[in-house]
């Protein structure tokens, strides 16, 4: 079917095709039918008129671009199988060479996935993260606790103290005169949280409730209000009230109220039970991202800008879709955001690149390794999208009957990382420090580099 297949660019295939006579009365026939009604012929209602009248009537080339249309798309669907490539991009640059009733030459490009060489992505040195449970750990975990149970009581016998939370009417004041979005009233704020520009909260530690505090404050000169950038402020700030934070002492009574355990020595242990799960999950994360990206950096592949360009069009429809959810179009999110729909679009392509290579390279070691996916793979993963989804298995099932394919790819990217990960070389942070101090002091150009970026650091 394909006349003939040319290399024009890196992963770039030029196809040649000819249809025959019976290919083009197809493409006429459909084009006919479809424009049939457009035709007006006198003496026939619309769409009555024989095609050999309509033909003669408005001339044989009237049903040729959607014929053209037919028989391209046509041709080229049916000859994917024989193309001996995977098509990444929809045919561009077609051009039709010739066509008439007895047949028809046209040529189209496609973009083909790219060929990916793998560099080392088995035996990769990666720095051991821990996931050990300390005391520390456990006795933080218990703070954390605490604090979530504590509550506000108000203070009447002693001036503000750090960490207390004062609730303030303020108004503010440049060169005498009160500046726009410079007054609050009833305003809490947490003394020593940072949350007004500096010197503010320190001069409110040591009032009492009732007392009216003058602050004097200078706007820092990277300030967002371009009007107070740099300048002198006096604030006029009354205290309405004082409140501390009390938090419950941690025993056995606070293990009861928070927790279904009566003492807190049981309370630690399901804390530190829990501790070493999410420490595992996120000590395996952080070692297979490092991993996956040491073996992405290893290998070597030319991507067509079209794979890229899909990936940013599928990650801006998944938040315009969650957007839509939160009711915001991408316009108003991207104003929040202060970008726009088009600045997000090229700050996503970094990522957008990485992720298209990630999926290659994932897909180049599944192939290497001749990974397969068993029945008891896909079972497993149909009774995961089960729980996910609420749904049955046989639900899920007939929902994937058409795409297995597609799951099975995933199922084969899931082993690849698994792999990459499982046959990595853990080494202490330590070990991995000397080792690289080694390398950069036997290596000149390294130990310079090294140099400028410490320069760099301290200015």
């Amino acid at each position: 079917m394909v006349a003939n297949k040319e290399v024009t660019g890196t992963n770039l295939l030029k196809l040649t095709y000819t249809a025959d006579a019976e290919q083009v009365e197809k493409g006429l026939a459909y084009s006919f039918n479809k424009n049939k009604k457009h035709f007006n012929i006198h003496g026939f209602r619309p769409g009555h008129a024989p095609r050999k009248l309509v033909e003669q009537y408005y001339g044989e080339e009237v049903l040729f671009d959607d014929a053209a249309s037919y028989i391209i798309t046509d041709m080229y669907y049916a000859s994917i199988p024989e193309i001996e490539a995977v098509p990444v991009s929809d045919p561009q640059n077609v051009n039709i060479v010739k066509m008439d009733k007895n047949g028809m030459e046209f040529t189209l490009e496609i973009y083909t996935k790219p060929e990916v060489r793998l560099g080392q992505y088995k035996g990769l040195e990666i720095t051991d993260v821990s996931a050990e449970v300390t005391d520390e750990d456990i006795e933080n975990a218990l703070k954390n606790e605490a604090e979530k149970n504590s509550r506000m009581v108000t203070v009447e016998d002693r001036p503000a103290e750090k960490d207390d939370t004062v609730n303030i009417d303020f108004e503010g004041f440049t060169d005498g005169v009160a500046f726009e979005g410079g007054k609050g009233t009833n305003y809490k704020l947490r003394l020593g949280s940072g949350q007004f520009i500096p010197g503010f909260e320190d001069q409110l530690i040591g009032a009492n409730t009732g007392d009216e505090v003058t602050v004097n404050v200078r706007f820092p000169d990277d300030y967002q209000e371009e009007s107070l950038k740099g300048k002198d402020a006096e604030f006029k700030v009354k205290v309405n009230e004082i409140q501390k934070q009390e938090i419950p002492e941690i025993n056995d009574d606070f293990a009861s109220d928070v927790s279904e355990f009566d003492t807190l020595a049981e309370y630690k242990e399901d804390i530190a039970k829990k501790l070493a799960e999410s420490k595992a999950k996120t000590a395996k994360s952080a070692m297979t991202e490092e991993a996956l990206k040491k073996a992405i950096d290893n290998a070597e592949t030319e991507i067509p800008d079209c794979m890229i360009d899909r990936e940013v069009d599928d990650e801006y429809f998944r938040t315009e879709n969650q957007m839509k959810s939160y009711g915001l179009t991408m316009d108003a999110y991207c104003g929040y955001m202060g970008t726009t729909p088009d600045k997000f679009r090229e700050n996503i392509r970094p990522q957008a690149a990485l992720n298209v290579k990630r999926d290659l390279v994932l897909e180049a070691i599944a192939a290497e390794e001749n990974m397969t996916v068993t029945d008891e793979e896909f079972e497993e993963e149909f009774k995961k999208a089960a729980e996910y989804m609420h749904i049955t298995v046989e639900e899920v099932k007939e929902r994937f009957e058409d795409r297995k394919e597609m799951l099975a790819a995933d199922i084969k990217q899931h082993k690849a990382v698994d792999l990459i990960l499982e046959s990595a070389v853990k080494v202490q942070p330590e070990e991995k420090a000397e080792a690289e101090a080694a390398e950069t002091a036997d290596d000149p150009e390294a130990a310079d580099t090294a140099d400028k970026k410490e320069e760099n650091a301290e200015a």
